[in-house]
């Protein structure tokens, strides 16, 4: 018996900006990171890309052309500020 499993998609290509770019600071790097794409549930990670793909058209869309499966192996978030961080 092959249980649901969750999986998040994603790819490294593509860059973000960072917030509050201006040009009081115009040498800030681009940030080369990853895209989340969306997350599905599956026995596998082909089932659930192909249940986000029928949920999320527009990902075929895209101009992305690799995209990443990894399974999350629970529910827990985390968040953190970098700016109010305890040190």
């Amino acid at each position: 018996m092959n249980k649901i499993k969750d999986f998040i998609f994603y790819t490294t290509e593509g860059t973000t900006f960072q917030p509050l770019l201006t040009a009081e600071y115009p040498d800030y790097p681009d940030v080369e990171n990853c895209q989340i794409l969306g997350w599905a549930k599956g026995r596998n990670p082909k089932e659930a890309f192909e249940l986000l793909k029928r949920e999320c058209p527009w990902i075929c869309d895209s101009s992305f052309e690799e995209v990443i499966a990894s399974e999350l192996k629970d529910r827990k978030t985390y968040y953190f500020n970098l700016k109010n961080s305890p040190e």
